[in-house]
């Protein structure tokens, strides 16, 4: 594990397991994905937790008793559509880091396209991380587990710099590339309006800003 990433601790992480009762039988999982759909198409629809169980029993075609019955509750089903979210945030950052790494025999071939399909995988699943991180500041139930995304985010990005690390400059490669996966995330953050503020920094031409800030990543890793 590279400096500057911890280790997330070993706990349950948050998943749709954890917050609903396992289907057993085909007809039951198929009712839990159209309970699962529907939230998420009325919370991004919405931009927020702002609809009831009512809501998802007419979009999902599914009873409210089934819900209860899988669920519990509306907190637990929110909290499954932020977890089946991060799963596949999680995934789509895992197949790009390896799709660029595979297209990219140097560090200048792979920063400029790092940079630019990050920023594409955070745009696409932007609109349901800013309401995860709205949970996250009063659910503990996902805080925790966001927390272990970010980090596992982190090295993920750090150790993918860090096969270019020959082509550093500098000696502390690892504070480097910590540095460098800090830098693009905080700037894409800013602009996507998944900072505390919920507002972007400014209105800045987005293919310009992946281009430059690629372009100034490789600058800083490469500087001595």
């Amino acid at each position: 594990m590279a400096r500057g990433a911890p280790r997330p601790t070993e706990e349950p992480a948050l998943a749709v397991e954890t917050v609903s009762r396992k289907p057993q039988q085909g007809r039951s999982k198929a009712s839990l994905e159209r309970m699962l759909v529907a939230a998420r198409e009325l919370m991004l629809e919405r931009g927020s937790e702002d609809f009831t169980l009512q809501d998802v029993n007419q979009r999902g075609n599914v009873s409210i008793g089934s819900i209860y019955l899988r669920f519990q509750s509306k907190d637990n089903l929110v909290r499954a559509v932020i977890a089946r979210a991060l799963e596949d945030l999680a995934l789509s950052e895992e197949t790009l880091v390896n799709d660029v790494l595979a297209q990219s025999p140097t560090l200048d071939e792979f920063m400029p396209r790092y940079v630019a399909g990050y920023a594409e995988v955070l745009r696409i699943n932007a609109p349901l991380l800013r309401l995860a991180m709205e949970r996250a500041s009063f659910d503990p139930l996902v805080s925790k587990p966001g927390k272990d995304h970010a980090l596992r985010a982190t090295d993920r990005g750090m150790q993918a710099m860090l096969s270019y690390r020959d082509s550093f400059g500098g000696t502390d490669h690892e504070m480097k590339a910590n540095s460098a996966y800090k830098i693009v995330f905080a700037t894409l953050a800013r602009q996507l309006s998944l900072g505390s503020s919920g507002e972007a920094a400014h209105d800045y031409d987005w293919d310009v800003l992946k281009r430059e800030l690629g372009r100034m990543c490789l600058a800083y890793l490469r500087a001595p």
